[in-house]
């Protein structure tokens, strides 16, 4: 029996995953991981392309799916070095016929395709490359990709009414097992140069891999049917059940959009049906949105133009005041909480980021693309498309229709976080300051805040400016 390379990639699972059914349908899969040490060379930023908490899940992840790889009887194969070269190492020296891995949309990936088809072809070794990573397949959206609306709102009126969702993919029974061939480790952080205590780092939440994510799923619509008020909570800023959570996993592959899609069909077929189960596919539609826009645009995703190539646009290039905004140290509470979360879980709700995306663009007016490349490195749910895409969308240079949007922070803060309990979890150096004071920071006297122990420049930073 002739050996087949699967090439995991952001779709670290076993159920739904057409193409793995695939490679088991063809031969002896060799299931191989790559794991490329640039992703986590230092940016010109000063900052890591992939931090700690993103590579700590990861690893996690990993390890779940050589555990469940392993229990049908095969095992994951782990190499670190560039994928292009690792792999097609492999394939010579097992004489594969085939190599099949997921499809990928943005240019750093894609390049990696190319190159990869390179290698192969001259081993005479065929490629292919299945679509698996939206709730939508893009074979059967009911337009070209060419024709996608620019507007999202366009695009899900459509969908609702013509779209097609393909059934799941079965989960393998068994699968062959593979010998003579060095396995590899899954290495540890300290292999890419992060400190030996992250090694030790609580995910606060998230906990990577598979077995994680349907359970997280289960809990999400069954156990805890958070799924039935999530239209109301989502936008809470505190805890863990306000929202399903499920994005990281999701970002990874570890559990599938169909998989999420179909099981909330069904809670809605046995328990209930109303505007919070739908909210949920309707998010999962806003991730293929980006997905599509990615496709659509290509590079231009990542220009500082943006997708509508607006040249007008013009952004500063303060690295003191960006320091300030990644420290969570800006003085503007709302905003200083959110990046302390960040800076401290990996995590920020899905409220936050608009808020601190917003006050990054639109206020301290700062090159937006440096903020989406920390949003790169820290989160631990980071989507290429559904990042930048919302970057460009925030900075009034993507697909919003109202280019001109701004979030007042001192509503959004009265509105999200009406008590202040958010703001004064993460920034214990503000618990004595009433939450009145909280929300309009900016516009209070130094003598008043000193008498709830805020001394300004020394426990708290002074506000960065006055907002409207």
């Amino acid at each position: 029996m002739r050996d087949i390379l699967f090439w995991f990639r952001n779709d670290l699972r076993l159920h739904d995953n057409e193409a793995f059914i695939r490679a088991t349908d063809l031969g002896r899969v060799l299931p191989v991981y790559v794991i490329d040490p640039s992703i986590f060379e230092v940016t010109k930023l000063g900052f890591k392309k992939t931090g700690k908490y993103r590579l700590k899940f990861l690893l996690e992840s990993l390890q779940d799916l050589k555990n469940n790889l392993q229990h049908l009887g095969s095992d994951l194969i782990v190499r670190i070095g560039k994928p292009d070269e690792e792999l097609a190492k492999i394939a010579q020296e097992r004489d594969v016929l085939y190599v099949l891995s997921s499809k990928e949309v943005t240019q750093e990936e894609t390049n990696l395709e190319f190159e990869l088809s390179q290698r192969l072809k001259r081993l005479n070794i065929d490629m292919e490359l299945i679509w698996q990573a939206t709730l939508y397949h893009v074979r059967e959206l009911p337009l070209q990709i060419k024709f996608l609306p620019d507007v999202f709102t366009d695009f899900r009126k459509i969908m609702d009414k013509q779209s097609v969702i393909r059934r799941l993919q079965p989960t393998p029974e068994k699968l062959h097992s593979i010998s003579d061939i060095e396995l590899g480790e899954i290495p540890k952080m300290t292999d890419f140069g992060f400190e030996e205590e992250d090694e030790n780092l609580e995910n606060v939440f998230f906990k990577g891999g598979e077995t994680a994510a349907l359970e997280r799923l289960d809990e999400f619509i069954w156990k805890k049917e958070i799924i039935k008020n999530y239209k109301e909570t989502r936008n809470q800023l505190l805890g863990n059940d306000f929202s399903s959570k499920l994005s990281a996993w999701i970002s990874l592959g570890c559990i599938s959009p169909r998989k999420i899609y179909f099981e909330v069909k069904r809670y809605e077929t046995e328990i209930l049906k109303n505007e919070s189960t739908y909210w949920v596919i309707f998010e999962l539609m806003w991730r293929d949105y980006f997905h599509f826009v990615a496709l659509k645009y290509g590079v231009r995703l990542f220009k500082k133009c943006g997708i509508k190539h607006d040249l007008n646009k013009t952004w500063r290039k303060d690295k003191k005041e960006f320091k300030r905004w990644r420290k969570g140290k800006t003085g503007i509470p709302l905003i200083d909480a959110n990046m302390r979360e960040l800076q401290e879980t990996g995590y920020m709700s899905n409220r936050g980021r608009q808020l601190v995306t917003s006050f990054f663009t639109k206020d301290l007016k700062l090159e937006w693309w440096w903020g989406a490349m920390y949003f790169e490195s820290k989160l631990i749910d980071y989507d290429v498309c559904s990042n930048w895409g919302n970057w460009n969308y925030i900075a009034g240079i993507g697909n919003d229709p109202r280019p001109n949007r701004y979030f007042n922070i001192a509503m959004q803060s009265e509105k999200y976080d009406p008590q202040g309990e958010y703001i004064k979890h993460w920034l214990p150096e503000l618990k004595e300051v009433p939450a009145h004071m909280l929300h309009h920071f900016d516009k209070q006297k130094p003598e008043e805040l000193e008498q709830y122990g805020v001394i300004l420049g020394e426990n708290y930073p002074h506000p960065l400016l006055t907002l409207p």
